[in-house]
């Protein structure tokens, strides 16, 4: 059985102290959401958990409230669509949640021109517009009521250039680093905290529904425990080694030279695909 990887007393001392014990995690039943969702509920948050998935979303809650005695709200619900986004945002009108980590999203990979335009438009509603739309409304709420709160966004390393064979994944991606910089300086000064934490490739259910093949992946539990030991401390985390030494190393490279960097990355992920 896997080692459950514990936040430390002093984080979870600062993270209750400024934002109180509510957290909402979107896209929880899976990967990096999941993992944040376990280590959250063992440090005694109580938690509001979305995903798509009913049964799956359900037995993480019950399983959360049988280890950790801690109130679970789980929101089933699909956040590409708006109705199901308001439907969230009703639900939690009366809960003083602190901590919104914006996790929810999925990619898509391969030939743009072969692309279904349903599917593009669908993960365009979930990584920006429904990201939007909960950013602004939590954060009104933190405002409204005079309390200090974080939120957290999930962007990706590949938001930092095109990505060809990902494009309007990284685009989207892009979209969200660029809002997550902006609001973190933005909303300082209403004492509310904004985090982006843009990691590179992980193990978890991203990679099979982006038809993707990734060979030297991350776990997503150390990432989780990164992003959720940087929130109130930075505005942005690379999290992982991986992360950190792929950015890193490409730091000094012209953004044309990364495109095409990117595209042998993306080629070796997508090769699978190609008849």
């Amino acid at each position: 059985k896997q080692k459950l990887m514990n936040l430390s007393k002093k984080t979870l001392d600062c993270l209750k102290r400024k934002y109180g014990n509510w957290a909402l995690i979107t896209g929880a039943t899976s990967g990096i959401g999941r993992e944040m969702a376990i280590q959250l509920a063992a440090g005694k948050f109580n938690l509001v958990i979305t995903g798509r998935r009913e049964k799956l979303l359900n037995d993480l809650s019950v399983d959360l409230f049988d280890r950790y005695g801690i109130e679970v709200v789980p929101v089933t619900g699909d956040l590409s669509n708006l109705e199901e986004v308001e439907s969230l945002l009703n639900e939690t009108e009366h809960l003083p949640i602190g901590i919104v980590i914006l996790n929810a999203g999925y990619g898509t990979s391969g030939s743009f021109l072969t692309s279904e335009l349903t599917s593009e438009l669908n993960m365009l509603e979930l990584n920006c517009k429904a990201v939007l739309i909960m950013a602004h409304h939590y954060t009104q709420s933190m405002k409204n009521e005079s309390r200090r709160g974080a939120i957290v966004f999930l962007s990706s390393m590949v938001g930092f250039q095109g990505v060809p064979n990902a494009a309007h994944y990284a685009a989207t991606k892009a979209y969200v680093q660029s809002l997550g910089e902006g609001l973190a300086v933005e909303l300082k000064e209403e004492g509310i905290d904004v985090l982006t934490a843009s990691p590179g490739p992980v193990n978890s259910g991203f990679a099979t529904r982006a038809n993707l093949e990734m060979g030297n992946a991350m776990k997503a539990d150390s990432i989780a425990h990164e992003i959720l030991s940087s929130i109130g401390l930075k505005s942005a985390v690379l999290p992982g080694r991986l992360t950190k030494f792929l950015v890193f190393n490409l730091r000094l490279v012209p953004r044309w030279a990364k495109v095409r960097i990117m595209e042998k990355v993306m080629g070796g992920f997508t090769k699978h695909q190609v008849t």
